[in-house]
């Protein structure tokens, strides 16, 4: 989804085999055409024991995020040990803001993993709508978290902080769009390039080896 409407991708079945048979003819994804690369590269937030890093851009809001996420958890569980990933909700509209706002404060309670699935099911799945502070609390309510903590959270420092920086991150990677990969600070990949979730996560692949040889 992105601030011009995200959802248009490149791929109905018959353009989506062309990209395909494309990548094929010059040996891998093709920069450009199936992701982009910096002109100038980020810094990175690397665990001492990882040495590529892979940010997922996202919003709860955004369908194709929700779509993405099943395919993403079962990619994750094939990640090789040396590659970090993190997630990275975008604020690109005050909805986005507030379910931003929502991601960093379930992960300063420690409720994230048991929380994650949920928001999304409940925009996605139930058709609640989640586009205020009031509604999500009600929600946190409803699902067995402390309301009053949860407020508490969202309003913090620490959780300001966080969605400052994510910002500052999305636009670092010119996102406009969602969802993203990011791989090493230097390269992106999406849907809108690659033609599917799938070839998406294809073509980070090839970047995360791209980053590992450093070419």
């Amino acid at each position: 989804m992105q601030r011009r409407e995200f959802s248009k991708q490149l791929a109905g079945a018959g353009l989506g085999l062309a990209v395909a048979g494309s990548a094929r003819a010059q040996g891998g994804p093709v920069e450009g055409t199936h992701y982009v690369k910096l002109s100038t590269p980020l810094p990175l937030s690397l665990p001492a024991d990882k040495k590529v890093e892979v940010v997922e851009f996202f919003s709860y809001g955004c369908p194709h995020c929700y779509n993405l996420e099943p395919l993403l958890e079962a990619w994750l569980k094939k990640l090789p040990p040396d590659v970090s990933f993190r997630a990275v909700p975008v604020g690109f509209s005050m909805q986005f803001q507030v379910l931003q706002k929502t991601f960093y404060a379930l992960e300063e309670m420690g409720q994230l993993a048991n929380m994650h699935r949920k928001v999304f099911a409940a925009i996605h799945g139930q058709g609640r709508r989640l586009t205020s502070e009031s509604e999500v609390v009600a929600f946190m309510q409803s699902s067995g978290i402390d309301g009053a903590k949860f407020a508490e959270a969202y309003k913090s420092f620490g959780v300001s902080t966080k969605a400052n920086r994510a910002k500052q991150l999305s636009e670092g990677y010119k996102i406009d769009g969602v969802p993203a990969l990011g791989v090493q600070g230097r390269f992106y990949t999406a849907a809108s390039l690659a033609g599917t979730h799938e070839r998406a996560l294809a073509v980070a692949d090839f970047l995360i080896q791209r980053a590992r040889n450093k070419t």
